[in-house]
């Protein structure tokens, strides 16, 4: 069969978002991308507003370090049963259900907390409701791949996209109404009702078939320590060591640039709504630009970001992603030296939000592209891991330096991190033109 022709026409590739485990996707998407902004951003702007102290509320921003760390107990996942559930569900809906559970219970939790009096316990239940979301995305990516054809996976992610931002504009643009409105905690508990859409969907979808690891049968009898050993080579080993044995020494490259990629706009990202409070914007101005008007403004990039792909190439388009992020960033330096006029928000957030779509899925792109096929979920997973560990972590030290010096230097300084990824990328277009001329020669 020719792979390059039309597989379906067009009014039956349309039809498929009729089905419905593609619907399904999009509740549940729904359900993945409504946390991790109640942990993160959402959750700086809560801890400003209550007075707490913008280096602590950098520091706190580490808790979203558990979706960097996810790949580390993704195998249990793959193979742990969850007592009862996994009986009564099987093992994908059990997890996805004891992972929602975990999510509802930290926002309750960190709804009844209180940030300024004890802000050690708010810290701890969002830690909950981010490795509770963290083990919801890998469950949920787990039966997207089982639960239908090869055909569909693209209706299936595309589905899954959308419910994900409609999610994270009810986490942001919903939750700063809410509180402008009534208060952090009501918002909070209205966020925790929203993820019972989670396990509904839960009750309705149905368990898919999935293969069993063919392991050794004489492994279940070995010591604790010598089967842990064995699944981290299987699990982290091995498609470390396959990708450097494709690529040389030159993988260190490759693993450098991919760490400090997002460096730029992720530190950034902690002191954003914080900056906009102390600029004297309104919970409700923050909430409909940022959190709502924003994120339309990244999908519109994102679409943007594919076409240019297609048309320049990723290397190209990632050089020119690297750029933006650093152009806008200092855009935000300026704003800092303005009156708190709408315009100039709807603007510069506007036009960060466009960049970031773009360079976001061209980099999507290329670390899909580094991906060996018998590796892949793993790889892919290490990748997007290396992305975020120290992008989260240097992003914690944001909040120390606003204190130390101010907004416009701060703005500045995220800017600047975001010059060591523009001189990868030249490095890594240089290897690339080489590589093309030895396959021509």
């Amino acid at each position: 069969m020719n792979r390059l022709a039309p597989q379906h026409g067009w009014a039956e590739s349309f039809l498929v978002y009729r089905n419905p485990k593609v619907v399904s996707m999009l509740f549940l998407g729904f359900s993945a991308g409504l946390p991790i902004l109640l942990v993160f951003g959402t959750l700086s702007a809560w801890l400003r507003v209550e007075g707490v102290d913008k280096t602590t509320i950098g520091f706190v921003s580490w808790v979203a370090l558990a979706y960097g760390f996810k790949f580390f107990w993704s195998p249990l996942i793959d193979r742990a049963p969850v007592p009862v559930l996994t009986k009564a569900l099987g093992q994908r809906r059990g997890w996805m259900l004891l992972a929602q559970i975990g999510v509802i219970y930290g926002l309750v939790s960190m709804a009844s907390s209180d940030p300024v009096g004890h802000l050690q316990a708010t810290v701890l239940f969002a830690l909950v409701t981010a490795f509770s979301s963290a083990t919801q995305d890998i469950s949920i990516d787990a039966w997207r791949i089982e639960a239908i054809g090869e055909d569909y996976q693209g209706a299936m992610a595309g589905a899954y996209q959308l419910g994900y931002r409609l999610g994270m504009i009810v986490a942001g643009g919903g939750a700063f109404s809410l509180a402008y409105y009534y208060s952090w905690p009501v918002a909070y508990l209205f966020m925790a009702a929203f993820m019972l859409i989670g396990p509904i969907m839960v009750m309705i979808i149905a368990e898919p078939e999935h293969p069993q690891a063919a392991g050794d049968p004489a492994n279940a009898k070995r010591p604790l320590l010598v089967r842990l050993k064995r699944w981290f080579i299987g699990a982290v080993v091995d498609p470390f060591r396959e990708f450097f044995v494709r690529q040389g020494l030159f993988a260190i490259v490759i693993l450098g640039f991919i760490m400090v990629y997002r460096i730029s706009d992720i530190t950034l990202g902690v002191m954003a709504n914080p900056f906009y409070i102390d600029m004297g914007y309104t919970e409700l101005e923050i909430g409909l630009v940022t959190k709502t008007v924003g994120p339309f403004v990244t999908i519109a990039g994102a679409l943007v970001g594919g076409v240019l792909v297609m048309r320049y190439g990723r290397m190209r388009m990632l050089l020119v992603g690297a750029v933006l992020v650093v152009l806008t960033n200092l855009l935000f330096a300026w704003l800092a030296t303005q009156e708190a006029r709408l315009l100039w928000l709807i603007l510069v957030v506007g036009a960060d939000n466009l960049a970031a779509g773009i360079a976001t899925t061209t980099f999507v792109a290329y670390l899909s592209s580094l991906t060996n096929k018998a590796y892949t979920a793993t790889q892919y997973a290490l990748f997007s891991s290396i992305m975020l560990l120290l992008a989260k972590f240097v992003a914690g030290f944001s909040g120390l330096v606003v204190d130390k010096t101010s907004y416009p230097f701060f703005f500045v300084y995220a800017a600047a991190l975001g010059i060591p990824s523009v001189l990868l990328i030249l490095v890594l277009m240089k290897r690339e033109q080489r590589l093309e001329q030895e396959v021509a020669a």
